[in-house]
């Protein structure tokens, strides 16, 4: 029988440190047992027993027949596990023909021995030959497969009667030159298109043919090559699924996966932008747009702390917006549920206190506040930004990107992704599916929403529902089976990590704005041919401390209203555009970009005043038509608010005061409310082409 150990003793060889030695003495010490060994070339050393057995300098050679770990049997367990009940018991009772035959007992022991044993046929005492015989002639058998039993059982046990569980794929029975042929193309293809089978298959065969030349090597037949052509699909996935899905698996690390564990709220924050699948509607230009999601989420607890929705195109400022809701977060809005506000930090909600004496920007908060310490980010031109940079730099917040085209390097915030579209998106009239494939026939003429009612209902869900909601991901180690929600687990990593609140500059938003490099003119700073005025402006002609000569003004371009300026005594002061005070809501910088590009169209002296007259009323909001059109281009024309700017500047003179009633009046619900629906705006089909027959003449 095969041994599993061999004994420590004087003669015993071994290799070690590669060179292979001999045991010539064992010495008993006080700390132990040492071994003397002698090498091949007559040193002598002296290590203890313990380097021996634990250090994997040394290595024993077996002086016969055992187990050992690079064999190429598969273990015990292993071929048993895959064993069914009837193939399991089919083994056992071969293994006690083999003892019999061995032993002349079933059991393989005397003291076990059954009823009338050893039998006579099986006395120890007869020849080995003769057992075998009459085991054969008992079960019917050639006396050879009997030697095969036994010789499989002193070798292996009795695993050794299983059937091999390892079977000789397709692919060790084609040529090695050949399939490497085959992998060759289909890695080539990774980045191309989807190619036919047959194709590689005949690309494969020109590359052997030109490279080892005609019948060097043999090919396999069509069968043969289709089935060793589905075993490498396994590997290298080509034709069974998307394109985009083949390249995520062929950009897959091929060292040990690894991945970054915060520890504590705000530790991570990851940011990033998607499409949405939803169609809306751009108030600005009356046009079906598809919107960029950018969100910001906490690693640690997957809260949403920040989110931002744009037409068309993400920039940098979007992604220092979204970036700027972590300290300040968006106010909640009237109509939503109380679990979706979260209480101001520091106050638990188990105290009971006067809402009423509650007041800032934070009393009714949509999400929490925290301190990026690191932003993880993806190579897009809005995060490599120097704008966003420069903003990270300041704040101390460090930037970790991804590695590229790697998305489950910010895996959570991808997978938020896929429940706002299967949770909430998919519900929302003018959704168009994740692919042409899965989209409706006309899904822009369904109801649709504003952008800013689309922002308003992605934020209420998050708010309301996803925070609140169990993950599978959010476990506490010490508590098993226990699934927290994301509020949940932010009060856990605050109880476990602490909090301090932040930001400690009621000024902090004015950083996250875009800078424009400008000089002072007597009539104030022209920022895109828009002329900005305020106190705090330089007017002696003092130089600037830059280089360049010009002073650093801050700019929202989805506020063009104002610009922010801060003077060499570090105080801000807030800049107004000369034809703010003619409106009574905030225009961006897209829109009279629009509206300028319409009126050169239209006159042949176009200005700004008559350029944003003009936008109006596309919007309706000049001499409209309807009372129901002039409610719904007012609804058109709520901006979201992306920065809470506190700087405030007197009333010039001259400005506009409230909306005047009895030009839109307040009896005009009835007119509207055929058209307001739980789910958005239905447009009312009687008089939608009267209507955008002249709001769409332009475009």
């Amino acid at each position: 029988m095969s041994r599993s150990a061999v004994r420590l003793g004087v003669g015993l060889r071994l290799v070690y440190d590669g060179e292979l030695v001999e045991v010539v003495e064992l010495a008993a010490q006080q700390a132990g047992t040492d071994v003397v060994l002698r090498s091949v070339r007559g040193h002598m050393l002296r290590v203890s027993v313990k380097e021996l057995l634990f250090s994997d300098r040394a290595r024993v050679v077996a002086d016969g027949p055992g187990p050992s770990g690079d064999d190429e049997d598969e273990l015990a367990s292993v071929i048993v596990s895959r064993l069914t009940g009837t193939e399991l018991a089919r083994l056992v009772e071969r293994a006690e023909h083999a003892r019999e035959v061995l032993t002349g007992y079933r059991s393989g022991s005397e003291e076990l021995a059954r009823d009338g044993e050893p039998r006579p046929e099986y006395d120890p005492s007869l020849p080995q030959m003769a057992r075998y015989e009459a085991k054969a002639a008992e079960l019917g058998v050639h006396w050879r497969t009997v030697r095969r039993w036994v010789a499989d059982v002193e070798r292996t046990g009795e695993a050794g009667l299983a059937r091999p569980i390892r079977e000789v794929s397709v692919l060790d029975r084609c040529d090695a030159r050949w399939v490497e042929a085959v992998v060759e193309v289909l890695v080539e293809h990774v980045d191309q298109s989807k190619p036919l089978r047959k194709t590689v298959l005949e690309q494969a065969e020109a590359r052997v043919i030109a490279r080892f030349g005609d019948g060097a090597v043999k090919l396999p037949g069509r069968s043969k090559a289709h089935e060793a052509l589905a075993a490498l699909e396994r590997q290298h996935p080509t034709f069974r699924l998307s394109t985009k899905r083949n390249r995520d698996i062929a950009g897959r690390p091929r060292e040990v996966f690894g991945r970054l564990r915060p520890t504590r709220p705000g530790e991570y924050v990851l940011m990033d932008t998607t499409r949405l699948d939803v169609f809306a509607l751009d108030p600005v230009t009356l046009r079906w747009v598809n919107c960029e999601l950018t969100v910001a989420m906490d690693w640690y607890t997957r809260c949403v702390v920040g989110i931002r929705l744009t037409p068309v195109s993400t920039k940098a400022v979007d992604a220092a917006a979204v970036l700027f809701q972590a300290y300040r977060p968006l106010p909640t809005l009237a109509h939503w549920p109380n679990e979706a506000v979260w209480p101001e930090h520091g106050l638990p909600r188990s105290v009971l206190l006067d809402p009423a004496a509650i007041d800032g920007p934070m009393a009714r908060a949509a999400g929490p506040a925290l301190v990026p310490e690191a932003i993880v980010i993806d190579h897009g031109k809005v995060y490599i930004s120097e704008h966003l940079r420069s903003v990270c730099a300041r704040m101390g917040i460090s930037i970790q990107p991804v590695r590229l085209r790697t998305g489950r390097d910010k895996g959570p915030i991808e997978r938020f992704f896929k429940t706002l579209r299967e949770d909430l998106l998919h519900r929302l009239p003018g959704y168009k599916g994740q692919d042409i494939f899965s989209r409706g026939e006309h899904p822009e003429r369904e109801a649709f929403y504003y952008i800013d009612e689309l922002l308003d209902r992605i934020r209420q869900w998050i708010a309301a529902t996803y925070h609140h909601t169990p993950h599978s991901s959010l476990v506490d180690p010490g508590v098993a089976g226990l699934h927290l929600s994301p509020a949940q687990m932010f009060e856990h990593g605050v109880s476990r990590a602490g909090y301090i609140e932040v930001p400690r500059d009621r000024y902090l938003a004015l950083e996250f704005l875009e800078t424009k490099w400008r000089t002072i003119q007597p009539y104030g700073v022209e920022i895109d041919g828009r002329r900005y005025n305020g106190k705090g402006l330089y007017r002696d002609g003092r130089p600037s401390p830059y280089p360049g000569r010009k002073w650093p003004i801050q700019v929202n371009p989805d506020d063009i209203d104002h610009a922010y300026f801060r003077d060499l005594d570090r105080v801000w002061h807030r800049l107004d555009w000369e034809h703010a005070a003619a409106r009574e809501f905030p225009l961006s910088a897209d829109a009279l970009e629009f509206a300028r590009t319409l009126a050169a169209k239209k006159y042949l002296h176009p200005s700004d005043p008559l350029a944003v007259k003009d936008l109006l009323e596309r919007w309706s909001l000049g001499q409209g038509v309807t009372l129901a059109e002039r409610r719904m281009a007012l609804r058109a024309a709520r901006d979201q608010a992306a920065f809470a700017l506190p700087v405030e500047q007197p009333a010039a003179p001259g400005q506009t005061g409230p909306v005047d009633e009895d030009l839109y009046g307040d009896d005009d619900g009835a007119d509207f409310a055929a058209l307001e629906t739980g789910a958005g705006i239905v447009l009312d089909r009687t008089g939608e082409q009267d209507f955008y027959a002249d709001a769409l003449e332009d475009l």
